[in-house]
This record gives C-alpha cells, sequence and structure tokens, in this order.
C-alpha cells in the first residue's frame, strides 16, 4: 500500500511537471500573442473610420493600410472626397500626414487626430502593444487575464493601459487608456471576431470618453491580408505614390 501510494505521487508529480499552461502568468508573453493575434507583422487593409457625434450625425472615412515590422505604418484616404489622396506615415514615434494640395507632408503628433473624433493619431496608426508598453503586473481571471501596462516611454501617447484579454482567443475584449495623472482617457473596445489570415481577430473597435461625452468612434475592417512591400513605400517621397500599391 505504501509502495502504491509512492509511484503514484511519482506518477502525479511528473504530470504537475509537464503539463504547465501554455502562458502561465508571463504577461509579455501573453501580451506578444495578443498582438499577433491582432494583426500579421507585415499587411494591407482596408478600414472604414465612423464618428458619431451626441446628435447622431456621423462622418465616415475610408482607408487603405500597409504597416511592415514593428515600427513601419502608412494610411492612404480613399474618401470622402474632401480627404481623398491624403496620407499618414508613422516610423517609430514619428507622424506625418501628406496633403496633396499642399504637396508635402507636414508634422502631427500622436494625440492629434487626422479626421476629429475620439481616435487620435495614435489609435489610427497603431503599432504593436509591445513595442510601445511593458506588463508591470497579470491577473488570472475566469476567462480573461487582466494586463497592467506602462508606457516605455514618454512619446507614446497613453501612460498606462488596463487590458482584458480573452483567454481562449487571447485577443482583447477591452482596453482603458489612462493618463500620467491616473485620468481615464478612453476606453476602447474589440468586437466581432473574424478570420482574417486564418486567425479570430476582432473585426470592429469602438471607443468611447468621459472627455468627449456623448462622441463614439468605430473603426471596422474590411480585410486584413498578409502582404510585404519594400521599406522606400514607408518614406515621405513614397506618400504621394501610394494608391499604385492597391
Amino acid at each position: 500500500m505504501k509502495e502504491r501510494f509512492i509511484k503514484l505521487l511519482f506518477v502525479l508529480s511528473l504530470t504537475l511537471l509537464f503539463a504547465a499552461p501554455v502562458f502561465s502568468l508571463d504577461g509579455t508573453a501573453i501580451l506578444k500573442k495578443v498582438d499577433a493575434n491582432l494583426q500579421p507583422e507585415s499587411f494591407e487593409s482596408y478600414r472604414k473610420l465612423i464618428n458619431i457625434e451626441p446628435s447622431g450625425a456621423k462622418r465616415e472615412f475610408l482607408l487603405y493600410t500597409l504597416k511592415k515590422g514593428d515600427d513601419k505604418i502608412v494610411s492612404l484616404f480613399l474618401s470622402p472626397a474632401s480627404e481623398k489622396g491624403r496620407a499618414t506615415l508613422r516610423l517609430g514615434d514619428n507622424m506625418w500626414l501628406y496633403i496633396p494640395n499642399v504637396g508635402k507632408a507636414v508634422r502631427i503628433t500622436s494625440l492629434q487626430s487626422v479626421v476629429g473624433g475620439v481616435f487620435n493619431n495614435a489609435d489610427i496608426m497603431r503599432l504593436d502593444y509591445s513595442v510601445e508598453y511593458n506588463v508591470q503586473n497579470t491577473e488570472d481571471g475566469k476567462s480573461e487575464y487582466v494586463l497592467d501596462l506602462k508606457a516605455k516611454t514618454a512619446a507614446v501617447a497613453y501612460d498606462k493601459l488596463k487590458m482584458w484579454v480573452d483567454k481562449k482567443a487571447v485577443v482583447p475584449t477591452k482596453i482603458e487608456c489612462y493618463a500620467a495623472t491616473g485620468l481615464l482617457i478612453k476606453t476602447l473596445y474589440f468586437k466581432e471576431r473574424k478570420p482574417f489570415e486564418g486567425v479570430s481577430r476582432p473585426s470592429v473597435i469602438e471607443t468611447d470618453s468621459p472627455l468627449y461625452k456623448g462622441y463614439q468612434s468605430i473603426i471596422a475592417y474590411a480585410n486584413v491580408k498578409k502582404r510585404v512591400v519594400a521599406d522606400e513605400v514607408f518614406t515621405l517621397e513614397f506618400l504621394p505614390k501610394i494608391e499604385t500599391l492597391r
């Protein structure tokens, strides 16, 4: 009886040793998986951005976007007619807006918004979260992980993020964005998962803000497809020619 008990303990210890969870509570690994599930490393996409005012009035923008690696993203405005041909470029923390009528690109900041509404430029030209944030704390809930993120530099739009991550899909369901003072700036909601490139990704991101009461902004993805283009695409000189890549 004693020998059988010892053998049982031995088998149980081996089971626990080799049956560790996929992520355990490694918040950094979870965050990197979130990035991979939200978007491929290099891709193209079509997005509709909708700004809704308290009166119910809407303004819609259609954007074609290319991203490469972890620090390059460019977007071209396809509509409305008043915005057609405009393009934005982000290289790391640096951002520009190209205006066809002016014929040159002007510097913009992460907290500004080229479309108005609740989304700022950092939201519209988002890099991977693991590029801009460190994980400070990870909570293991019943169906979600909760990650507390801290900006790596002062150039990042939000000083802190609180991210709820669905355990099965490993994608965010909600992100609260905070200033360094602790002020809640906005909340992002990730909805309507669809298969893009074989991965179930949120196709809609909604946001609201206590600073813009009654206003709402939405980004809806029509497509996300892996694509790699030359580095020259992500230059100021190429901004007038983004249309040629569609």
